[in-house]
């Protein structure tokens, strides 16, 4: 998928929101673990539920690696489902990947060729050879992990080499890797106040941003600080959504979860 596709997929349904869809089967209604494959059984239903309100999945790829062969194979499921049934529909893989150069080229031949996700996140540590693979593929995405909402990113994201943060390092350094347009940035809403100053640095950039609800971040603060001339944003929420209801219900409660997100999402457009 291509930005601009994004973009418009964004204007017409007045959203940028993200649904992370991280499975847990000692979360999941009781009911479903009656399937032959619950994780898929609930994915769909959430998506059947949530994809006219919502612009992007986010499957987190070790929620489904947890489960062996099974797992992956429910992750595989999910993704056809959307690609046959709303390929308007933004897809990431949240696997963190990042390695030496032919390693990487695996990692990406796996999730944009056999998988076929619109994204992958990567790891940016280990520097351009092991994410220039990545960048390669035509109208893929690569979203670098930049500032987190972990509490542990202020152990060395935040620290200061030669009187520039690390985080700022890697933004700036990542817009000279080849194809650096297909790069988006993953940024945490619990870090907001630092959006302005990312904003300098990268302006024209897609930001993903984890830690709206369950983490306490505030919408309307990253708005404020984030949002471009194109938006520039896709605002991710898990478990406030996934996990409204463990009742039989639990689809129309994810429904009406991320109606309460996209109706907050129309009046920053």
């Amino acid at each position: 998928m291509t930005t601009q596709q994004l973009i418009d997929q964004i204007k017409k349904k007045k959203s940028f929101l993200c649904i992370g869809l991280d499975v847990d089967l000692n979360k999941i209604p009781k009911h479903l673990l009656k399937e032959e494959d619950p994780i898929f059984a609930f994915n769909k239903a959430i998506i059947d539920a949530t994809h006219h309100l919502c612009v992007a999945y986010k499957p987190n790829t070790a929620f489904y690696e947890a489960y062996g062969i099974k797992g992956w194979q429910a992750l595989e499921k999910t993704i056809n489902y959307l690609n046959e049934n709303y390929p308007e529909i933004y897809t990431i893989a949240d696997a963190k990947r990042g390695d030496i150069g032919n390693t990487s080229t695996m990692y990406a031949k796996a999730f944009f060729e056999d998988l076929g996700f619109d994204s992958v996140t990567v790891a940016p540590y280990m520097g351009k050879d092991s994410v220039e693979p990545f960048l390669a593929f035509k109208d893929k995405h690569t979203i670098l992990l930049a500032l987190t909402s972990n509490e542990g990113a202020f152990d060395f994201q935040t620290k200061s080499v030669d009187g520039v943060e690390l985080y700022k390092q890697v933004l700036e350094t990542s817009k000279s890797w080849k194809n650096s347009e297909n790069l988006m940035y993953v940024v945490g809403a619990t870090k907001a106040e630092f959006l302005a100053d990312i904003r300098k640095i990268i302006p024209d950039s897609f930001l993903l941003v984890p830690g709206v609800g369950a983490q306490g971040g505030n919408l309307q603060e990253v708005c404020k600080y984030g949002m471009n001339s194109s938006v520039g944003l896709l605002i991710n929420s898990s478990r406030g959504i996934i996990y409204a209801s463990q009742e039989e219900d639990f689809a129309e409660a994810a429904a009406q979860k991320a109606k309460e997100l996209q109706l907050q999402m129309a009046v920053e457009l």
